[in-house]
């Protein structure tokens, strides 16, 4: 019984020391807030300022080089002429020895001395071409395109009622004449003092009639009908001019 009772206390005595020792349990209400964690000293960041870019600096610009004089005219050689073209119809093409070398009004430097042929054309109006004989030094030259040109002659032989006589016949600006050895049968009038002046073609015929009446059938000598009609032509489109002018 005394083993007993001593085992008893002695268990009582071991549970008691544990006990003492294990930590009591606090409630959540007993423990006291943490504290905050302490904050850095350091000073807050400054801002970032974005950087500037500088421009680029404007590029040296080369100045440009003055312009080259322009260069003087050449002398005309000594051998050469200088031609003034113009003529009474402005803006009319030159062509020297079939070479174009402008609109008159012109000036044609240095153009060897000798023959040249010189054309002009203008729109409405029969072209122009004359041979000249330039010489050195400066010349004008005017082109007429209005003027009446005719410098026309034809053979013929006139018919009579009894017979024929044969003459010539001439047409320049002032008028037609027609020469012949019968002196009672020629004639020289203006070209406005033609009352007929028609061809017939197959009848190998030239009709002239004047104003003071006289009418006369001119033909070829050799029947050629073609120089009939040429003349014809010719002193027809003079006359065609004067009238409008």
């Amino acid at each position: 019984m005394k083993r007993a009772t001593v085992f008893v206390v002695v268990a009582g005595l071991a549970i008691a020391g544990c006990r003492q020792k294990a930590p009591l349990a606090k409630s959540a209400a007993e423990v006291p807030p943490a504290a905050p964690a302490a904050r850095s000293a350091l000073p807050p960041p400054s801002p970032r300022v974005p950087e500037t870019v500088a421009p680029p600096a404007p590029r040296a610009v080369a100045p440009r080089p003055a312009p080259a004089p322009a260069a003087a005219p050449a002398a005309p050689a000594p051998d050469a002429a200088t031609l003034h073209i113009d003529s009474d119809v402005p803006g009319a093409q030159v062509f020297i020895d079939r070479e174009y070398v402008g609109v008159t009004p012109l000036t044609a430097p240095n153009v060897k001395a000798g023959n040249h042929r010189i054309n002009l054309s203008a729109q409405s109006y029969d072209g122009l071409a004359e041979n000249i004989d330039i010489e050195p030094g400066p010349r004008d030259l005017m082109f007429k395109f209005k003027e009446v040109r005719l410098d026309a002659s034809l053979d013929v032989v006139h018919k009579h009622r009894m017979g024929s006589c044969k003459g010539r016949l001439i047409a320049t600006p002032k008028g037609i004449r027609y020469e012949t050895t019968d002196k009672n049968d020629g004639f020289n009038v203006p070209l406005a003092a033609l009352d007929i002046f028609d061809v017939e073609y197959l009848a190998k015929t030239l009709h002239v009639k004047l104003a003071a009446g006289k009418k006369y059938d001119f033909t070829d000598p050799e029947g050629n009908a073609d120089r009939l009609f040429v003349f014809h032509r010719d002193v027809e489109k003079a006359r065609q001019q004067m009238k409008g002018q």
